[in-house]
């Protein structure tokens, strides 16, 4: 184009040096150039941007090509990593089948616990309500019933059972005591623990050194009653004493020292069943 115009603006000179030329002709010549170099000017900036827009092209072509060269070291990565797996696979299926078998037989040991602890509750209940339906009118105000835990607490009055600072059982407390001990004839497979206790008002009796002692002598006389009266198995019976260290009220009242002094006969399932259980649980189950 640069050419075009150098030979343009020669003829021009060439044309004004030979021969006079008209003013029309010249004006018209003068106006050709000037367009000649205004395309010119508007030329070469294009080809000064084109030039930009190249070098622009080729670092982006040059980062593609890295970026590329990067995703081709992540395929690569994820494909050893995709091999390892496959690899492993067989391994993992034979610890996924046994980890199945380890949950399957917990979720039988479970439901063996949970069955067990549902017939427990159930017993209890239906021995709770027995109970309660022999008793009298006059005998349930001294005699308190209630299930708690799973355990069932039947508490007796002091009053009703023995006299004033004695261990002996009196006559009033036999047919209450033949009462309950039918029901636990009837339900062999609990154990019964007969817990004394007092308030906290010292004993002054010469053969009774103080409240630990007639606590424990107060429920070991409960416990021979119920074997040598009414034939329940002595290997099912225990006795303690828990002196005036269980309250269940204040001593400060004589009605709280009045419920405070109580034989508390304590009524559990056989834990035979549960310890069988335990002996038989799966391993991982334990731990």
């Amino acid at each position: 184009m640069k050419f075009k115009t150098l030979c343009l603006g020669a003829a021009l000179v060439g044309i004004l040096s030979t021969s006079c030329v008209t003013n029309k002709k010249y004006a018209e010549l003068e106006s050709q150039y000037k367009d000649l170099q205004t395309t010119y000017g508007s030329t070469r900036e294009e080809l000064i941007n084109c030039n930009a827009d190249t070098r622009n092209l080729q670092q982006q072509l040059q980062a593609a090509q890295a970026a590329n060269g990067e995703l081709k070291a992540g395929m690569q990565s994820l494909k050893n990593t995709l091999d390892k797996s496959m690899d492993a696979n067989a391994q993992g299926s034979v610890n996924i089948a046994k980890l199945v078998d380890e949950i399957n037989a917990s979720n039988q040991y479970i439901k063996q616990l949970v069955d067990a602890k549902s017939k427990s509750d159930s017993l209890n209940i239906a021995l709770t309500n027995r109970l309660t339906r022999s008793l009298s009118t006059d005998e349930l105000k001294e005699v308190d019933v209630k299930v708690l835990k799973g355990v069932v607490y039947i508490s007796l009055a002091d009053n009703m059972l023995f006299k004033s600072g004695s261990y002996e059982v009196n006559s009033r407390a036999m047919e209450t005591l033949s009462k309950i001990a039918k029901i636990l004839k009837d339900y062999k497979d609990f154990d019964v623990l007969v817990e004394g206790n007092t308030d906290n008002v010292p004993i002054s009796k010469t053969n009774i050194r103080n409240n630990w002692d007639l606590s424990a002598l107060r429920a070991s006389s409960i416990v021979q009653v119920l074997q040598n009266d009414y034939g329940i198995n002595p290997n099912r019976l225990s006795a303690a004493g828990r002196g005036e260290y269980n309250p269940v009220s204040d001593n400060d009242t004589e009605l709280g020292k009045q419920r405070n002094r109580r034989t508390e006969i304590i009524i559990t399932p056989k834990l035979d069943e549960f310890l069988d259980l335990i002996d038989k649980a799966p391993e991982d189950a334990t731990n």
